[in-house]
């Protein structure tokens, strides 16, 4: 996978070259080229920014710049054998970056970050290069960030851990919080390992005890647990058909019942954890 920066600070993205990520660019899996976005303007005070039309604060990122930046890294990207570009807007006014945004991204080739500042970029930024190939608008939460470099260091991170062979065991992922299939709308449980004993706590004895299929099902009663006092919003969200037996069972003692649809999971106000 190649993936493309553009930035007026660079530095920002160093983390780029640690932990998994980093050990992923050094074997050749990951292609990380970062751009200063300030190479491309040509004026004594490098201006990346200006007011905005139709008044109002802040400032927002001007189109010139941005546009050469981004011809110039598809250019090198082409010219490299790239292909398949697309770019990712990093905005609080994005879609949700979900698990299962990370595993579509992680199935491009090609990533072009564009983190912005101020107020953001003109829109007709956007506009021109979706023309030309997939753009993925995406918000890490519902905050702001005083730019986007933190976003792409997210996104990147989440992504390059799908690939394969960046992780060390290629089924570490399969059991991940929102991971696809069986976790999709779960957050995973409580994880030990040794000490047995540690200040006087042990660890549940189902884990000692060798027989996976009791252990498979306390790690899925203890991710219901988990989701159920943290994201209740995820059951309620689910149809009833993504649950069996021994999962409606749980779902009953942590207070849960079907809605009249029967698509939906919902606690009653009444039931406290």
């Amino acid at each position: 996978m190649r993936l493309d920066v553009v930035t007026i600070f660079p530095e920002y993205l160093e983390p780029l070259n640690v932990s998994l990520v980093g050990k992923a660019r050094a074997r050749g899996q990951l292609d990380v080229h970062v751009h200063d976005l300030r190479e491309w303007t040509y004026d004594r005070h490098n201006t990346v920014d200006d007011t905005p039309y139709g008044g109002g604060p802040g400032m927002v990122m001007k189109t010139e710049p941005w546009g050469e930046a981004l011809d110039a890294a598809l250019a090198d990207g082409y010219e490299a054998g790239a292909h398949g570009p697309v770019l990712v807007v990093p905005t609080p006014s994005g879609r949700p970056f979900t698990q299962e945004l990370a595993v579509e991204l992680s199935e491009r080739p090609w990533l072009i970050f564009t983190p912005a500042r101020y107020e953001g970029i003109d829109r007709r930024v956007m506009d021109e290069y979706a023309t030309r190939m997939p753009v993925y608008e995406v918000s890490i939460g519902d905050y702001v960030l005083a730019g986007g470099e933190a976003a792409v260091l997210v996104v990147t991170e989440a992504v390059a851990r799908l690939l394969p062979g960046v992780l060390g065991n290629a089924e570490s992922h399969r059991d991940d919080s929102f991971a696809p299939g069986e976790m999709a709308n779960l957050l995973e449980g409580p994880v030990y390992t040794k000490p047995p004993q540690w200040r006087g706590r042990g660890i549940p004895d189902v884990l000692l005890s060798g027989h996976h299929g009791k252990i498979a099902r306390w790690r899925r009663d203890e991710a219901f647990r988990r989701t159920a006092r943290n994201r209740p919003d995820l059951i309620e969200r689910c149809e009833a058909s993504a649950f069996d037996k021994k999962d409606r069972e749980m779902l009953s003692l942590l207070g849960w019942k079907p809605t009249p649809d029967g698509r939906f999971w919902r606690r009653p106000q009444t039931v406290e954890e």
